[in-house]
């Protein structure tokens, strides 16, 4: 909520040909106790007055020589850009208010002032428009703070990414059926996880079938694991030995989205031990 004195700091613009009218409709709004008040009595003034200080309302009469408030609603709008028009009309046409509400003023106030209405009309006029701007500005902070948040976000996924390429020999990612969507390395052809291989083909390709069989029983459980060991026997006959380390990845509603992890090839290590 909005304290008063808010609303009594809030800028006023007051539009109107007849100087007598200006003079009772800022002495109201200064015995009220509204501090920023602008005044004019030529309406092609309003634009680059609204420019400069874009105001929380303008009291702006519709019947004025030269240009008429309806005309200046519609310059108002390419200054607002759709956006929220701080316009009440003053009028003494009953058949210019409908009017006035279709062409974007948020509400009138009738000739001669009844002051009670108007003092009430204005306060809940600058009360919504305070709200609506703490809202917009709300929005501006947060969506900046997503750019933010974004930008860091990528730099640590890149930073992420190029350490796990410094010290491991390839980097892999799997979605929830078990199908690749990011690797460095020769992923499908070492490990054969997310290519579609049978257990056929994988024994037919010399794999530890025993070894394989426990990796694959720890992904389907959603298990982590480190430093596992894989072999297998190439064509020349020589031990091949893998060593791969994942995790699973859940999305913001815990639900499983895939695996992710690191792998190396520890052949001469392990023939060494």
């Amino acid at each position: 909520m909005l304290e008063p004195a808010e609303i009594l700091d809030a800028t006023i613009l007051i539009v109107d040909d007849q100087e007598a009218n200006v003079s009772l409709l800022e002495q109201m709004l200064r015995n009220e106790g509204y501090k920023n008040i602008t005044t004019t009595q030529f309406p092609r003034e309003v634009f680059a007055l609204h420019e400069q200080q874009r105001f929380d309302l303008i009291l702006l009469d519709l019947q004025m020589p030269e240009m008429d408030g309806f005309e200046v609603m519609e310059g108002l709008k390419k200054i607002e850009h759709g956006s929220y028009l701080p316009v009440l009309v003053i009028t003494a046409q009953p058949a210019h208010k409908l009017r006035a509400l279709k062409a974007g003023a948020k509400d009138f106030v009738s000739k001669p002032f009844d002051f009670v209405e108007v003092q009430t009309r204005i306060y809940n006029m600058l009360e919504v428009r305070l709200l609506y701007r703490r809202l917009d500005d709300h929005n501006r902070v947060l969506e900046q703070t997503v750019l933010e948040r974004t930008a860091e976000l990528r730099q640590s996924e890149a930073r992420f990414q190029r350490f796990t390429e410094l010290s491991s020999d390839w980097y892999w990612e799997q979605d929830a059926t078990g199908k690749l969507t990011q690797f460095s390395g020769p992923v499908e052809e070492m490990l054969g996880i997310g290519n579609g291989a049978t257990t056929e083909e994988l024994a037919a390709a010399g794999w530890n079938m025993q070894e394989r069989a426990t990796l694959d029983d720890k992904i389907a459980n959603r298990q982590p694991f480190l430093d596992f060991i894989c072999s297998r026997t190439l064509p020349n006959g020589r031990l091949q030995y893998l060593q791969i380390s994942g995790e699973p990845i859940f999305d913001a509603a815990s639900a499983f989205c895939g695996y992710r992890g690191i792998g190396l090839d520890v052949s001469e290590r392990m023939q060494r031990a």
